[in-house]
């Protein structure tokens, strides 16, 4: 960990900030907090925060426990707190794996729930991530290297609810290179978590070795790639409205008759939108062309159907599609 004993509080002019103005911008339900890692783009999103409403501001930290410097880290981020006069909040997690499950996947949903509930004890309505430009791009790379839809290539939303808590990422426009240069300029310290240089990691891969090509050749690839992530997430907007509609029309459970009457295109579509929706579970790509075909085999009443889907099966109940958990 890369920090100095004693962070220097807010600067005398908050608006050299790059963080400053995305914050002015925004209409927020006040008191409020910044989930805070200690990194360098939740200390300048705080700093920012702290100058924009003084009094108003809570910090949340995670502490995983997964490394050895955790607590190093929750020192660092009261010591930085206690600068800035801004009330923090600790909550402790078990980010253990399960068999089978993405250790990143485990340690975000552990981090977003512990953030919800802190938000829920400080009864604040609106949690502030720091997530930036550069990494709104590695994710739509990640989505790509892994053939995503709309949903991937979306990218990460400006806004949005979890448990119950309004999480909003203000800084997709700003560069993280120029939120660590105003930090270095200010003289501010920031923890340097070491797991980031561990190419073991796809995201780290694609921060090493892509962006700095992509940078060379695409010089406004911030820009551009955050304008297709709009795109994108305004097509699955639509789409999205499309799939609600259609599972009106078809029913909740789907009727298969109902579905064959819809282009395949559509099928998908909705299907999609159901399993999603009612079960919370996202199809494969080959899960759902064999989950079409065999809803266009469905001609006679003998016929059966038996898909699995996630964690569950989608069969034949009669005339409609059901879809059941895996015990």
């Amino acid at each position: 960990m890369a920090a100095t004993p004693t962070p220097r509080p807010t600067p005398a002019d908050p608006a050299s900030n790059p963080a400053w103005a995305p914050l002015r911008a925004l209409a927020v339900e006040l008191p409020l907090a910044v989930a805070f890692s200690g990194g360098a783009d939740s200390t300048a999103l705080l700093i920012a925060a702290a100058g924009t409403w003084t009094g108003q501001v809570h910090a949340i930290h995670v502490n995983h426990g997964l490394q050895a410097a955790a607590s190093q880290f929750e020192h660092h981020c009261e010591a930085v707190c206690e600068s800035l006069q801004v009330p923090l909040r600790v909550e402790r997690v078990d980010a253990r794996h399960a068999s089978g499950e993405s250790p990143e996947d485990a340690a975000r949903k552990a981090r977003y729930a512990a953030l919800a509930a802190a938000a829920a004890a400080l009864r604040v309505k609106t949690v502030l991530l720091g997530q930036h430009a550069d990494d709104q791009v590695e994710t739509m790379l990640l989505a790509l290297s892994r053939g995503a839809g709309l949903p991937g290539l979306a990218a990460m939303p400006a806004s949005f609810v979890r448990h119950g808590v309004r999480f909003r990422r203000p800084l997709l426009g700003v560069s993280g290179a120029g939120l660590r240069e105003w930090l270095s300029t200010q003289g501010v310290a920031t923890i340097d978590d070491p797991t980031n240089q561990d190419t073991a990691y796809t995201r780290n891969r694609i921060r090493q070795q892509v962006l700095p090509a992509v940078a060379q050749a695409f010089p406004q690839f911030r820009e551009t790639f955050a304008r297709s992530a709009r795109h994108a997430a305004q097509a699955h907007e639509l789409l999205t409205a499309i799939a609600a509609d259609d599972l009106l029309a078809v029913g909740d459970p789907p009727a298969i008759a109902a579905l064959q009457r819809l282009t395949r295109a559509r099928q998908a579509n909705v299907l999609r939108y159901w399993l999603r929706a009612a079960h919370d579970v996202a199809p494969s790509a080959a899960q759902l062309d064999e989950l079409l075909d065999q809803v266009a085999d469905c001609t006679t009443r003998g016929h059966r159907l038996r898909i699995k889907v996630g964690a569950g099966l989608v069969q034949r109940q009669g005339e409609q599609l059901a879809f059941t958990p895996s015990v």
